[in-house]
């Protein structure tokens, strides 16, 4: 991608930009200084950075909701879900503490300021949108707080001058002594604080599920707080201030005078919310150990997602397949490896019905158009069209009649999605119950995630028990070549020395 700042305005734009608009007009640089590993993003970035950093940063933080998304939808307890992310966001969106000493502290907390604010622009526009960006990072928050260094995190809080907070005086102590000592007794036995730990003071409003909980005294009004749980006073407050934050951001949108260069950046991200697009993915190449020819496709489409499954049925029962259909499958077929060659043998025996002059006519110029082979300059450096993400199944071209091609978890009946999952061998009435409930609620990449962990639950175990499954095979699928990828590589552990379960 071409490298340009973000100062850099087009000539011909600069004529049309209002100076009387204050929110343009007043803006200035200023060196974001990050003391702290934690941030609660009031303050918007000013510096310099250049389109690719813009986009592939936003790109990487996605990456880290989807997946704490993944981990909501899944029903992780919070010590589950941080030990899931983990590895994901020391790959994606790493941040050392000061007592780290590393060099990378600086790089890495602008990397972190400048995706929350990009991500924000990207999700302001919709109120479904805005709660939830809210609930992930109060998600991601939460998680960086629990495990933030003890030293950094005093000195964070200690740095949010929160007016609503109060320590406890010395002669409310005394005053309420008899009810702290049996709040701190009630606390000690759930695992918790003792007698002599600090308390706070706040609205009661602050901290509903301590109030919930029962794990406040409550007086006048007023909950009680002891120190410990000082950990839900500052997340909900993080929520609380983000809400109104998006709030605002929304309202300032239509008046926002945007770069030309970055509106479909940010229209981008904000659909692929729906699940990480195919741009997240790293190689979707044929797994070590795989024969990709067009001999083979029939014995490897038991690796293949039900979008993939259902098009390979298709092909094979009607022998043809019309326009999407052929293009997504191509694309599938070219993305697990197969090549040319090999891709035109395949679909020349596929369409057995017909001769060769009309196959010559009518289909092989677009097979060949796919792989880049022939076309515009472009298209034939670029190497053709990449692989269909789920996300571009999920939302471009949606079938009509006698089509083959999109998402079944989105654009299939019930019946008919059960039947097809059925016969990709899934009987289990608890998994068939999940799917239903994840189609009802839109959650489709989901459904696809829970029939490919029941088809695979003994691989997946083994992996896990012998070590060998890195933080790719951990993350949600987003991407029916790497379904195909992962399903090969699970099913196929200890079968050849040199199989390793690769990102």
């Amino acid at each position: 991608m071409l490298r340009q700042d973000f100062n850099r305005i087009d000539p011909k734009r600069r004529n049309v930009i209002d100076h009387r608009r204050k929110q343009f007009a007043t803006a200035q640089y200023k060196e974001a200084e990050y003391k702290h590993r934690l941030n609660f993003y009031a303050d918007p970035p000013t510096a310099d950075i250049t389109l690719e950093q813009f986009e592939q940063w936003a790109i990487d933080r996605l990456r880290v909701l989807a997946e704490l998304e993944a981990c909501s939808f899944r029903n992780k307890s919070p010590a589950e879900t941080a030990l899931h992310m983990k590895p994901i966001l020391e790959k994606y969106l790493p941040l050392d503490s000061n007592s780290s000493s590393s060099s990378k502290l600086a790089a890495q907390r602008q990397k972190d300021h400048y995706s929350h604010f990009i991500l924000r622009l990207a999700f302001s526009s919709t109120e479904d949108l805005r709660r939830r960006f809210t609930r992930v990072e109060t998600m991601l928050f939460r998680i960086r707080f629990n495990s933030d260094d003890l030293a950094d995190r005093a000195g964070f809080v200690a740095g949010l001058d929160f007016d609503w907070w109060h320590p406890v005086s010395d002669e409310e102590r005394r005053l309420y002594a008899a009810e702290l000592a049996a709040m701190a007794s009630t606390n000690r036995k759930a695992g918790g604080g003792n007698e002599d730990e600090g308390w706070f003071r706040v609205d009661w409003e602050r901290v509903p599920d301590l109030v919930e909980s029962r794990r406040v005294f409550l007086k006048a009004g007023k909950a009680f707080v002891p120190v410990r749980e000082q950990a839900s006073m500052v997340v909900a407050e993080f929520s609380s201030r983000l809400e109104k934050q998006l709030a605002l951001t929304a309202r300032a949108l239509p008046r926002l005078d945007e770069d030309d260069r970055l509106t479909p950046i940010l229209n981008h991200l904000s659909k692929n919310f729906i699940t990480p697009d195919s741009a997240y993915m790293s190689n979707t190449a044929a797994p070590d150990g795989a024969v990709i020819s067009a001999a083979n496709i029939d014995s490897l489409s038991q690796h293949f997602p039900a979008c993939m499954s259902h098009l390979h049925r298709s092909l094979r029962r009607d022998a043809h397949l019309k326009h999407y259909g052929r293009l997504q499958y191509t694309l599938f077929l070219k993305g697990i490896g197969l090549n040319l060659e090999e891709a035109l043998a395949f679909w020349r025996s596929s369409f057995h019905k017909i001769t060769d002059d009309t196959f010559n006519k009518d289909y092989r110029y677009n097979v060949r158009h796919a792989y880049g082979d022939v076309g515009g300059d472009s298209n034939r450096r670029g190497g053709g069209y990449s692989s269909f993400s789920c996300q571009k199944i999920l939302t471009e071209h949606p079938p009509g009649a006698g089509d083959a091609h999109g998402c079944p978890y989105r654009h299939f009946n019930l019946e008919n999605l059960t039947a097809l999952v059925q016969s990709m061998g899934v009987a289990d009435r608890g998994v068939l119950q999940g799917v239903k409930e994840d189609k009802d609620t839109q959650k489709y990449h989901m459904a696809c995630n829970r029939v490919f962990e029941h088809l695979h639950k003994q691989e997946i175990k083994k992996a896990k028990d012998e070590g060998i499954m890195t933080s790719n095979q951990l993350e949600t699928i987003v991407h029916p070549n790497e379904y195909f990828k992962r399903s090969y590589l699970l099913k196929n552990l200890g079968k050849e020395s040199d199989t390793k379960m690769e990102d």
